[in-house]
C-alpha cells in the first residue's frame, strides 16, 4: 500500500487560511492602518515569485517574504526619517505664557511707577487724586483751589508723560 504525500497548500489557499493571522502579526509591527496593504504586498510578492509553482513549504516562504519586507520597511523609514513640527507658536515655549505675562506686567508696573515718581509735584498730586482717590475733576479743583481746566491739563500732561515712558521702555 502506497502512502500519499501530504498535500501542499497553494498560495491562494494559504492566503485565505493565514490572512487574519498575518494581519494581526503585521499590525503589531506597522500599525493597523498599513497592515492590509503590507499583507497584500507579501502575497503579491509570493505569487509573482518564480519559485511559487514548486514550493514545498509555502508558509516558510511567506514568513521569509514577510521578514524581508518588514526589514526593508524599517530600513526605508530610517533612511527617510525626518521630524515635523506643527506650526503652533505656543507649543514649545520655554516658559509658560502666564509666567511671561506676569514678568512683563511687573516690569511695566515698575516703569509706570518710576514715571509717576518723576512727574512734577503738582501734576503727580492731581494724577494720584484722580487715580487713587477717584475724585472728579471738579472735586480736585475744589480741593486744590485750581481751575477745572488746570486739573484737565495736569491729568493730560501726566498721561502723556507716562505713555512716552512706557513706549520708550518697549
Amino acid at each position: 500500500m502506497e502512502v500519499d504525500a501530504p498535500k501542499v497548500p497553494t498560495l491562494e489557499e494559504m492566503f485565505r487560511a493565514e490572512r487574519a493571522r498575518m494581519l494581526r502579526y503585521i499590525a503589531r509591527r506597522v500599525g493597523w492602518d498599513q497592515a492590509p496593504d503590507v499583507v497584500q504586498e507579501i502575497f503579491a510578492r509570493a505569487a509573482g515569485s518564480q519559485q511559487a509553482p514548486q514550493l514545498a513549504n509555502p508558509i516558510g516562504f511567506i514568513r521569509r517574504i514577510t521578514r524581508n519586507l518588514l526589514i526593508d520597511m524599517a530600513r526605508h523609514r530610517e533612511r527617510n526619517k525626518f521630524v515635523t513640527f506643527p506650526l503652533d507658536d505656543q507649543r514649545d515655549l520655554g516658559v509658560a505664557p502666564e509666567q511671561g505675562l506676569d514678568i512683563e506686567a511687573r516690569d511695566l508696573l515698575r516703569v509706570y511707577n518710576e514715571a509717576v515718581a518723576r512727574l512734577p509735584e503738582k501734576t503727580r498730586q492731581v494724577l494720584l487724586m484722580r487715580r487713587d482717590d477717584r475724585l472728579s475733576y471738579q472735586q480736585i479743583s475744589e480741593e486744590l483751589g485750581i481751575a477745572v481746566d488746570t486739573v484737565r491739563y495736569h491729568v493730560k500732561r501726566a498721561n502723556a508723560y507716562i505713555a512716552s515712558a512706557v513706549e520708550a521702555h518697549r
